[in-house]
C-alpha cells in the first residue's frame, strides 16, 4: 500500500483493489462446503466487465494458484487478517472489506502479507500453532512480509511447493517462541465474527 493516505480514491474492490489502477491483484475463493479448501490466486488480469471472474489455472502467466488450506485453518485466521488490514485501508482512505464466500480481491501487496501467513500454516494440524503464528505474522512489519513473499515466492511459489523457503517461513513463524500474554491478548472469541461474514 503507498505511504501517503488517498483522498477521493476510486472506490475498491474487496480488500483494497482497485481494477482500474492495475490488474495485478490476489483473489481469496472461499467455498460454500465446510470440507472444501479456501484457494488463494495471484493473477494478473481482471474483467472489468464480470462481477465473477472467470479463474483458469491452465493460464500461469495470468492466474497462480499459491496456496489452498482447510476452511476449518481460514476461518481461524481470517478475522485477524481481516482487522489489520481494514484499519490500514481505512487509513489511507479505502472502505473496509468483508470475507464473503465465493470470490475475494485483494490489493497486490496485502496478499503478499496473507500468503506468506497461510504458506507458514498450510500444512498445520494443530490448533495451537495458529494464534503463534498470527503473533508472530503481525510483528512483522508490512515490509518485511513483501520481502518474504518475494523471496519465497522466487523458487517455492508453487501451491504444492514444501521446501526452502517455505520451510523457512514455516519455522520463522511456528516455531518463534511467543509468551502466553501474547497469545491470550489475541482473544479469538471476542474478535470471532466482528470482520468476518459467510454468506451461507
Amino acid at each position: 500500500m503507498s505511504k501517503s493516505k488517498k483522498k477521493n480514491a476510486v472506490a475498491s474492490v474487496g480488500f483494497g483493489y482497485v481494477p482500474e489502477e492495475t490488474q495485478h491483484h490476489f483473489m481469496v475463493v472461499i467455498p460454500q462446503g465446510k470440507n472444501e479448501k479456501v484457494l488463494v490466486y495471484e493473477r494478473f488480469i481482471w474483467d472489468k466487465d464480470k462481477d465473477i471472474q472467470d479463474i483458469n489455472e491452465g493460464s500461469p502467466l495470468r492466474n497462480q494458484l499459491k496456496v489452498a488450506v482447510p476452511k476449518w485453518l481460514w476461518q481461524r485466521v481470517a478475522p485477524y487478517v481481516a482487522q489489520e488490514f481494514n484499519f490500514r485501508l481505512e487509513k489511507e482512505g479505502f472502505k473496509k472489506s468483508k470475507w464473503k464466500v465465493g470470490q475475494n480481491p485483494v490489493h497486490r501487496l496485502l496478499g503478499k502479507e496473507l500468503v506468506v501467513l497461510l504458506w507458514a500454516l498450510e500444512d498445520c494440524t494443530d490448533d495451537s500453532q495458529v494464534p503463534v503464528a498470527i503473533v508472530n505474522w503481525q510483528g512483522l512489519r508490512p515490509e518485511e512480509r513483501w520481502w518474504l513473499y518475494g523471496v519465497t515466492n522466487a523458487a517455492t511459489g508453487k501451491v504444492n511447493d514444501r521446501k526452502g523457503w517455505r520451510m523457512a517461513l514455516k519455522y520463522a513463524l511456528l516455531d518463534n517462541p511467543v509468551s502466553q500474554k501474547q497469545i491470550e491478548q489475541l482473544d479469538f472469541e471476542s474478535i470471532k465474527g466482528q470482520t468476518v461474514i459467510y454468506e451461507e
